[in-house]
């Protein structure tokens, strides 16, 4: 049994620890889940990603409840099931499909889930990342799949639904070293049909635009879309020669768009002045790619939740191992 302490993480190491048990038949026990957040346990999205790696394994649990802060994962042999879920809440699809994800690079036959809650939270990839950012650098290795919102969530109600489907696929390593010269910059906002007489969408990509300053081709797209709450998402996707970056932002009602626009411009540009290859979003999810095909990856920084993500796949006999550079940082295995 795997003895995995969570006290100093979030979500992200149980959702490692599930998506690497799953595919290794490997047990274990997590204790102090999500240690580090004031609101520490099992919330309503964890539980989902629970329920979802223990459905791909026939997995035996003990302790899944809400707000548990124990659990104990023993998988069973791993299968292909097209699952749906319902986290009943604003609670992260995006965050979920990240447990399940990864386990199809070990599938030989074509994967879906359906997942509703909240497709465009704070704190949590947003759909705009996940579409545009993450599954495109999985696709230059060899992911094949599809991410389609079907309906957006926003908090504090949800309701959105996003599905992930795949077919089969080889996934190759990742190579993720060398991001080559910026070659373009796409802005893009969806907001709720009901700001559309505000024009939320069209003074947020103007704040941006305000606040860009580059000598690539700037592209700009914005949609109103139906949400049962009203927000409004934003994603500054930059895309290089041999990779692609992404700094997103959720407005809540009440938040000036010049403040998110700083804000999101600032981590480009932060982002920019380093050598790193991904954002620092999507740089801990990979790790557990890494984990499962190998590679190397270059990031800005080795923050907390990489640390803690590293540990976890160590436990899994995955060692990522990292090396310092000026201006980067990189993971290999």
């Amino acid at each position: 049994m795997i003895e995995i302490d969570g006290a100093k993480g979030g979500g992200q190491m149980l959702r490692t620890a599930l998506t690497l048990s799953t595919v290794t038949g490997k047990n274990f026990r997590m204790t102090n889940i999500r240690g580090s957040r004031k609101d520490a346990g099992l919330k309503d999205q964890h539980l989902q990603a629970v329920k979802m790696a223990k459905k791909l394994c026939d997995a035996k649990t003990e302790d899944v409840e809400f707000n548990s802060e124990e659990i104990v994962f023993k998988p069973g042999n791993l299968r292909n099931e097209a699952l749906n879920a319902d986290i009943g809440t604003a609670g992260s699809v995006n965050l979920v499909l990240e447990t399940v994800l990864p386990v199809t690079t070990q599938l030989d036959e074509d994967f879906s889930a359906e997942i509703s809650g909240g497709t465009d939270v704070r704190w949590s990839p947003s759909s705009l990342h996940f579409r545009q950012v993450k599954t495109e650098l999985l696709e230059q290795h060899g992911f094949k799949g599809s991410y389609e919102v079907e309906k957006t969530g926003f908090y504090p109600k949800g309701g959105g639904t996003a599905r992930l489907e795949t077919v089969s696929y080889s996934m190759e390593r990742l190579d993720l070293v060398d991001r080559g010269e910026l070659e373009e910059v796409e802005l893009t906002v969806k907001a709720s049909n009901s700001l559309e007489d505000e024009e939320v969408a069209e003074e947020t990509l103007e704040a941006l635009r305000s606040e860009l300053e580059v000598d690539v081709p700037v592209k700009e797209s914005f949609e109103y879309v139906d949400s049962v709450s009203e927000g409004s998402v934003s994603l500054l996707k930059a895309s290089y020669e041999n990779s692609v970056a992404g700094f997103d932002a959720v407005d809540e009602r009440g938040q000036r768009a010049e403040q998110n626009a700083f804000r999101t411009v600032t981590q480009f540009e932060q982002f920019r002045g380093s050598e790193a290859c991904v954002d620092s979003f999507v740089a801990d999810q990979l790790i557990v790619f890494l984990a499962l095909v190998g590679g190397e990856v270059s990031i800005r920084e080795l923050t907390d939740h990489v640390e803690t993500n590293l540990s976890v796949v160590e436990k899994f006999g995955k060692k990522v191992g990292y090396e310092r550079k000026e201006g980067e940082v990189i993971l290999r295995r």
